[in-house]
C-alpha cells in the first residue's frame, strides 16, 4: 500500500471498515396437507424471489477541509496541515521524514525542486489535495491551486 493511500484512508476513514454483506432471510417453507383433487384446498402459493436490495446511494464527497481540521483540534489545534506536507503527514500519525517524501513525490509523479526542498514540499502538497479531490474529497480549490 503507498503512502497516498494510507493518506485517503486516515480521511476518508477507509482502516479497515468493510460492512459484512447484511443476511438474506429465506422465507418459511410452505407445507401443502390437502390433496391436490380436493376443490376446497388450493395448491400451495409460490414464495416469490427475494426482492433485490436497494442500490446504494451515492456517497456524498467528504469534506477533507473539516476532517483535517477536526484531528488538528483533537490533538491540539498546532498544525499547519493547510501549507506544509510534513504537518499533514504528521497529523495523520504517518511518516514524514525525507523518504517517505521521496516515495510519495515517486507515487504521484511530483518533480519540482530537489528532493526536500521547499519547492517540492508545496508542489507535493497540493498535489496531495489535488489528488483527494479526484478520489471522493472536496477540497478547497486554494488548497489545491
Amino acid at each position: 500500500m503507498g503512502l497516498f493511500s494510507r493518506i485517503s484512508d486516515r480521511i476518508f476513514g477507509r482502516k479497515a471498515t468493510s460492512s459484512p454483506a447484511p443476511a438474506v432471510k429465506k422465507p418459511a417453507p410452505v407445507v401443502f396437507t390437502g390433496s391436490q383433487n380436493d376443490p376446497k384446498v388450493s395448491p400451495p402459493a409460490r414464495n416469490p424471489a427475494p426482492a433485490a436490495p436497494a442500490p446504494t446511494p451515492a456517497a456524498e464527497p467528504v469534506d477533507v477541509e473539516a476532517v483535517l481540521t477536526g484531528i488538528a483540534q483533537e490533538k491540539g489545534g498546532k498544525s499547519d496541515w493547510r501549507h506544509s506536507i510534513v504537518d499533514l503527514l504528521k497529523l495523520l500519525d504517518l511518516d514524514s521524514n525525507l523518504d517517505a517524501r521521496k516515495e510519495l513525490a515517486t507515487e504521484l509523479g511530483v518533480n519540482a525542486g530537489p528532493h526536500g526542498s521547499a519547492e517540492q514540499n508545496l508542489a507535493l502538497h497540493k498535489a496531495v489535495m489535488r489528488k483527494l479531490a479526484e478520489n471522493g474529497g472536496k477540497v478547497p480549490a486554494e488548497l489545491r491551486d
